[in-house]
């Protein structure tokens, strides 16, 4: 059995990389598509490489099945027919067009010889995919699942696959025979217990995620600290939420190497029932319902304004080392506190003082443990699984000394070395000080001086201005109300109007410079918030897909916003109110401009932006047609660490995400709601609601569209000569995985991007909810 080992060995290597890596693309086998043994490629690799599915040499043959491609050597996960002696150098496997994966075989002259079925199905087939998982699918003209390799496992079980009651693996005769005809095969098979439910089978959900029934169906859901892989698909498992270079950190500094966290007797009351919650050097504490992730004594944030990303010492090994002989730490007390880190030294037989001694005295001692008067642990630096219990326990007690340095490193030096001075020296150092601090004084009061003057001069210009003080901060210019209302002729020729006032088109620099002036004219309070939300969410952003922001007005209550201006008006006239639409590859550049402009919005801005009001009629076309994102004086901003928030309902009719109408937590799903609409709108070129339409079926666009999508007819609309119908039917998914009633199944704009651009595949979405409401 040497053999199996060092091949579960090899499985465990190639397999063994970061979750994110693990994807679960898939490369499409379409109808007619085929591979052979002579010719290259001799198989179809999955999206990553991870995975192929084709002929594997054996012998002076080959086989046909799915391996691991991995150094040193490939891993056969499943054979076909492994039984049976490998096939010749002139074999062919093909998806025909009626939709039969078949293994032809051809004898000397070339002639045809036998034609073996690899999938036995009853139906035709549509297309195959081979995935990152390592698991080979046929589905029929409905895109519904008919055959998959993960069903008839040989001898090998891969994450996600499962092995029911029935099932059972035969090993092969060797490393390189795959067949079972050897007397010394072993078996594992599945005979005592069939689940109750899909829950109880271990493997069903993916990584760092619980399965839960709910409604009597299995629902896959995230340990807390970890997102989803892939937000559309549930069952893929979920990957942490910190970086990878934390994670190194934390990997270098541990005492016992890389740790892991599993899910084994129960679904956890709360999230801080989780050990890797909060990160290293840190606890978990209940407040008020909700987890709360707080610094160890002795600790600080490594990032303030990422409370989930752990703390750090505020003293180095250095001066624990200058503190052993000066003394300059301490040692606090923790009631209702434990931690399940792996002690490096403990003492059975201790008294509580006797155990903060013996962390006060040792400098690679973070905190001891001690438990049931008479247990001391004693655990290093960092600190991965602490946690403070919110109620007593009668039956557990323990309390946790933790070290906290008292100096920084800068005071914990050697002490000053002190020499005898000379009277002399004393005089002629008591009379070059004086000299210094009258010649001092003079500077002083003399720049005092001329900065009150330059002060008052500065705050008169102010006043006069009444730039508020924001033009330091965001750079921008301050513009004085005659200019702008020379600069618009009296605020004449209307561009639009908005929200909160009016646009007007007007020039600047003698008419080389042509602007667009937005006037608020709501009431003043009310306009004094949304200049100051659009101040602070414009001005600090730049993005060759967002309005770009030149200047404001504050002057007395006057409120105006200078911005670029847009030659070619918004995407609602391009797409609404022309008589020849836009075709379909310049509505493609559009789509993915807006989504790269969100994007940004939500990921790559010091914090995130959720816009609020994406509509036709807030994309702007600029002189080159590029489509740019208007209108922040809705957005609501978020503090860095926090994702969700409360806020009165905004936005316009038929672009709001349900949620706003559930008095439930905004987040950034919600502009990926609007801008699934939209991006429907983009594609048919007609408003989502439409209520002078042949049939009623086809008032609302979304659920019309999910039907053409479904029933497979989207190539019978007229959308244009040069659509691209592969790319059509990925537009439509992608605005339907949008517009699911459930934020949480919405994809993030990243991923949204990614599946346009055609860098990840788009699975076939849920009706979704709302489109049929």
């Amino acid at each position: 059995m040497a053999f199996a080992y060092e091949a579960f060995f090899l499985l465990v290597i190639c397999i063994y990389k970061p979750v994110s890596s693990q994807q679960n693309h898939s490369t499409l086998i379409s109808l007619g598509s085929s591979i052979s043994t002579n010719v290259q490629p001799t198989s179809w690799r999955s999206p990553s490489g991870t995975f192929a599915f084709g002929f594997y040499p054996q012998g002076s043959g080959f086989i046909v099945g799915i391996w691991l491609v991995c150094k040193p050597a490939d891993i056969i996960t499943w054979t076909a027919y492994r039984d049976d002696p490998p096939v010749p150098s002139n074999a062919t496997l093909e998806l025909t067009v009626n939709g039969k994966l078949l293994l032809r075989t051809y004898h000397a002259n070339n002639e045809a010889g036998e034609e073996k079925l690899i999938a036995k199905i009853e139906k035709s087939a549509s297309n195959a995919r081979m995935f990152d998982s390592g698991n080979l699918v046929l589905y029929n003209e409905h895109s519904d699942v008919i055959w998959e390799s993960f069903n008839f496992p040989t001898d090998t079980i891969l994450g996600g696959q499962n092995l029911y009651a029935g099932g059972e693996l035969l090993s092969g005769a060797s490393t390189t025979d795959f067949s079972t005809r050897s007397n010394g095969a072993y078996t594992t098979s599945l005979k005592d217990h069939v689940p109750e439910s899909q829950c109880e089978v271990k493997t069903f959900c993916g990584l760092n995620s619980y399965c839960t029934m709910n409604d009597d169906q299995p629902d896959c859901r995230c340990l807390p600290g970890t997102v989803p892989v892939h937000p559309d698909q549930r069952y893929n498992g979920c990957e942490r939420n910190y970086t990878e270079e934390l994670c190194k950190v934390a990997e270098e500094t541990s005492s016992n190497g890389a740790y892991t966290t599993s899910l084994k007797d129960h679904v956890p009351e709360s999230q801080c029932e989780v050990k890797t919650f909060c990160g290293l050097n840190s606890y978990c504490t209940m407040n008020d319902d909700q987890p709360d992730c707080r610094c160890l004594p002795g600790t600080v944030p490594v990032h303030p304004d990422q409370r989930y990303n752990g703390c750090e010492r505020n003293y180095t090994e250095e001066l624990c080392k200058v503190a052993e002989e000066t003394s300059s730490y301490n040692i606090i007390d923790m009631e209702k506190m434990t931690c399940y880190d792996i002690p490096y030294f403990v003492n059975y037989t201790s008294s509580e003082e006797d155990c903060r001694k013996s962390c006060l005295q040792d400098c690679n001692c973070a905190g001891a443990l001690y438990e049931y008067g008479e247990y001391c642990k004693k655990v290093k630096f960092p600190v991965k699984y602490a946690r403070r219990y919110e109620d007593d326990d009668p039956y557990y007690s323990s309390k946790v000394f933790f070290k906290v340095g008292l100096k920084s490193v800068g005071s914990a030096m050697k002490p000053p070395v002190v020499h005898k001075t000379s009277k002399k020296t004393v005089t002629l150092i008591f009379v070059m000080s004086v000299a210094f601090i009258t010649c001092s004084s003079i500077a002083v009061a003399v720049s005092v001086f001329s900065i009150s003057k330059s002060r008052v001069v500065e705050a008169r210009m102010r006043v006069g201005s009444g730039n508020l003080g924001l033009a330091h901060e965001l750079s921008l210019r301050a513009f004085s109300y005659r200019e702008l209302k020379n600069a618009t002729k009296g605020f004449r020729e209307e561009l639009g109007k908005g929200s909160f006032g009016t646009v007007y088109k007007g020039t600047l620099y003698k008419g080389k410079k042509v602007i667009a002036v937005k006037r608020l004219e709501k009431l003043v309070s009310e306009g004094e918030r949304e200049f100051l939300t659009e101040m602070r969410s414009i001005g600090k952003t730049h993005h060759k897909n967002l309005v770009r922001l030149l200047g404001y007005c504050t002057e007395d209550s006057q409120r105006l916003l200078v911005y670029e201006y847009m030659s070619n008006g918004s995407l609602a006239d391009l797409l609404f109110r022309t008589e020849r639409i836009p075709n379909w590859s310049h509505r493609v550049k559009i789509a993915l401009d807006i989504a790269r402009g969100i994007l940004y919005l939500h990921e790559e801005c010091e914090a995130p932006i959720i816009h609020c009001d994406i509509k036709p009629q807030n994309i702007l076309m600029d002189d080159f047609w590029n489509a740019k994102i208007s209108d922040f004086g809705l957005a609501k901003l978020l503090v860095p660490d926090q994702t969700r928030t409360f806020t009165i309902v905004r936005g316009t009719r038929g672009y709001l995400a349900p949620e706003w109408h559930k008095n439930t937590p905004i987040s950034v799903k919600a502009d990926v709601y609007s801008y699934g609409v939209m991006l429907l709108e983009i594609v048919f070129c007609r408003r989502n609601i439409e209520t002078n339409v042949s049939r009623p079926e086809e008032v609302l666009l979304s659920n019309w569209a999910y039907e053409l999508m479904v029933a497979r007819e989207l190539d019978k609309l007229d959308l244009g000569e040069d659509v691209d119908l592969q790319n059509l039917e990925k537009m439509v998914m992608v605005g339907m995985w949008c517009i699911q009633d459930e934020p949480g199944i919405r994809p993030s704009m990243k991923s949204v991007v990614l599946m346009l651009e055609g860098i990840t595949d788009v699975s076939v979405p849920p009706h979704p909810t709302s489109a049929s409401a």
